[in-house]
């Protein structure tokens, strides 16, 4: 078996036909299967995933357990379940857009056997709102990254991704705790090998009402990334702590604006002094104005003098 389409699926009945059809129209020269993941959904999920494994049982293999179990216990569960040389990934409430996907992934991989995972742009569309659809990442990006890169932020979408089947062993236990296991999963494997980038939009990543990630706040957010580093810096022994400890500056810092000039914004500026001394990665010029900001008169008073002397203070 080539590639396995890793699906995981909860109360997606309004999208699950077409993630499940998107990937059926893959045009392919190898054999691949999907596995579905239906985590005991309170609407009609698992009825249609059913009825799509009956009419396609030699390509859709489900695994239907009797109760929930949450969604990284889901996850793992049908990661185990995966036969392929690669692993396709495809959210229940997104899709692919080329029919030609797969097969330039399997291309892209079986070319450069020092990546470990490979991705591609995708479009981002919003059910529940007015916004129009954008590009994630943009396109024109370099063609190879690499494990420092991923630990910066998560550029790579959850729908646009593939990777090399048992590059490591039993998920470690913060796996099922962290809440963003998308990202915790490249981390694994990109400790493995480079990740390559094909340069075209295959894809389409959903926010929506219902989507759990892609609905919470970006103080939560932030929250969630300080947590995520939290964990990674020591299972790394400390290996990537600049690189760490520039990223939780910028969250520290995100949190703090959001919450004005008050007393949470005054603990959160002292941690992001306190995560960046003698940090290259962090510019103090910076730091600085990112600390005036929350002094009103001074930061308008510098950016008038700025402005008036031919520069911007940003």
């Amino acid at each position: 078996m080539k590639v396995s389409v890793l699906m995981v699926t909860y109360n997606h009945e309004n999208f699950i036909a077409q993630a499940i059809d998107s990937a059926l129209m893959q045009k392919v020269n190898f054999e691949y299967e999907i596995v579905i993941g239906e985590d005991c959904s309170t609407d009609h999920t698992r009825d249609i995933v059913i009825g799509y494994q009956q009419r396609y049982p030699d390509t859709i293999r489900l695994l239907l357990p009797e109760r929930n179990s949450g969604g990284h216990k889901n996850f793992v569960q049908t990661y185990k379940a995966c036969q392929g040389e690669y692993i396709a990934l495809l959210d229940g409430d997104d899709y692919w857009t080329s029919p030609h996907k797969l097969q330039k992934q399997v291309d892209f991989l079986d070319s450069h056997p020092e990546c470990a995972i490979c991705f591609h742009s995708v479009k981002v569309i919003c059910d529940d709102c007015s916004q129009g659809p954008g590009i994630f990442p943009p396109v024109r990006q370099k063609e190879i990254y690499t494990l420092k890169d991923l630990l910066v932020e998560n550029f790579i979408p959850t729908c646009s991704t593939m990777f090399r089947n048992g590059l490591f062993g039993e998920f470690p236990d913060w796996f099922y705790v962290l809440p963003m296991g998308d990202w915790a999963l490249l981390i694994l494997n990109a400790q493995y090998g480079s990740i390559g980038y094909i340069n075209e939009v295959m894809g389409a990543y959903r926010f929506h009402s219902g989507g759990v990630w892609s609905m919470t706040g970006d103080i939560r957010k932030s929250q969630g990334f300080l947590e995520f580093y939290k964990v990674m810096n020591p299972y790394f022994n400390f290996r990537y702590d600049r690189i760490i400890r520039a990223a939780k500056y910028f969250h520290y810092h995100k949190i703090a604006k959001a919450n004005g000039d008050g007393l949470g914004a005054f603990v959160n500026l002292l941690k992001c002094i306190i995560t960046s001394p003698f940090n290259p990665a962090v510019s103090y010029r910076k730091l600085l104005i990112n600390m005036l900001e929350f002094f009103p008169p001074v930061y308008n008073l510098l950016k008038a003098w700025k402005s008036k002397h031919g520069s911007t203070c940003s």
